[in-house]
């Protein structure tokens, strides 16, 4: 089995913060646009044959910025090429501001059984700080709207160490969003990426970021209250109902294949990673003319997908199964790491049992420390 991705790269605006392949501005080639990625998924499927497909997953940029009358047909062609599994996961993500009830019941009866929606905040003042259009009431309406259209499967997405943000805000949106009661919750610390506008703001001194203190508080806040709510935390930043977690990110967090089409979008199949050209239009020319819009493939050898199925997989609260790894590549994590895992151990860092590798609790706090270690 497994996994395929669908980008969309076309925003409404740039979020501050954002670091992702997207692009305001771009309406008049969005019919071009959807011409150019059925064409590359008709492309995908001669080469492909027969690969079945658990799960699809279209993100952005903001994929219901898309109209429903050029969205809808890409899902349609994915069903119809591809050998979707009975039960397969197909998510979307959305904003508010960018969904109706009626979009939103048109996605829903023509198959996507999950949707993403991108919250970030039920506070106003910090939505301005994110560079949010919209504010806390048409966030409201669009979870309203989404279970009005019969998403039973929904999942709201959060930030939290916003510039100007405190416990005490970040648990009024937490309580809010777990009173519509979501299946799902992706709560993403903020994080200042090279060359965004925050980077800027930071390096001058103009970013006024909560302190360490408050963000330990509010990790610790994240996991007592969505424990509270019956949400189990199977990864560094997300939290589902038992049954209802993300089915195409733990395909990736677990290095499994993925295929991918579209601007930007990275896929990767049996250790090959492919990546396409990020600029739309660009993207466009190349699939119309008939050639790749791939720019950039790498072959992955034994060690390097060792090290990534460990670092990926470590993100998950269960952490890496040893046995899955010695089935996989004919390697422990004691053979490719010795005395650093001695040394973590040590630290308090992870923890090593006859079965699994995880993060100890400490660990999840400082993940990406730990895990640089272990690329």
């Amino acid at each position: 089995m497994a996994g395929l991705y669908l980008h969309i790269p076309f925003c409404s605006s740039k979020c501050p913060y954002c670091s992702f392949v997207s692009f305001p501005g771009m309406e008049q080639v969005m019919p071009r646009y959807a011409r150019a990625v059925e064409s590359e998924l008709a492309t995908l499927v001669r080469q492909e044959q027969e690969t079945p497909i658990e799960t699809v997953f279209a993100g952005g940029g903001t994929p219901t910025i898309l109209p429903t009358e050029l969205l809808i047909p890409l899902f349609d062609a994915i069903r119809k090429k591809f050998s979707l599994a009975a039960e397969a996961e197909i998510s979307i993500e959305a904003n508010p501001g960018t969904v109706t009830r009626e979009s939103l019941a048109r996605l829903r009866q023509a198959g996507i059984n999950r949707i993403s929606l991108g919250i970030q905040s039920f506070n106003d003042s910090e939505l301005g700080k994110l560079g949010r259009r919209y504010r806390t009431g048409v966030a409201r309406q669009a979870v309203m709207a989404a279970k009005a259209a019969g998403f039973d499967n929904l999942s709201i997405d959060l930030i939290y160490g916003v510039p100007g943000q405190s416990p005490a805000t970040w648990r009024q949106t937490l309580e809010e969003s777990l009173s519509y009661v979501p299946q799902h919750l992706s709560c993403y610390q903020l994080t200042i990426e090279d060359g965004t506008p925050f980077a800027e703001m930071m390096e001058r001194g103009d970013l006024d970021l909560p302190g360490e203190e408050d963000i330990e508080m509010m990790d610790e806040m994240t996991v007592e209250v969505c424990r509270s709510a019956g949400l189990r935390h199977y990864e560094i930043s997300n939290f589902a109902r038992p049954g209802r977690e993300c089915r195409h990110n733990i395909n990736y967090w677990r290095n499994g294949d993925y295929y991918a089409v579209g601007s930007g979008a990275v896929s990767c199949i049996s250790g090959r990673r492919q990546r396409r050209t990020e600029d739309p239009v660009a993207y466009c020319r190349m699939v119309e003319n008939g050639r790749s819009p791939v720019i950039e493939e790498e072959n992955l050898d034994r060690e390097t997908s060792f090290r990534e199925s460990v670092v990926i997989g470590m993100r998950m609260l269960t952490g890496i199964s040893r046995a899955d790894l010695v089935a996989r590549y004919g390697m422990d994590v004691q053979d490719c790491y010795g005395g650093l895992l001695d040394r973590l151990q040590d630290g308090g860092l992870v923890e090593l049992s006859p079965t699994h590798l995880r993060l100890t609790d400490y660990g999840r706090r400082v993940a990406n420390t730990v895990l640089a270690e272990l690329v």
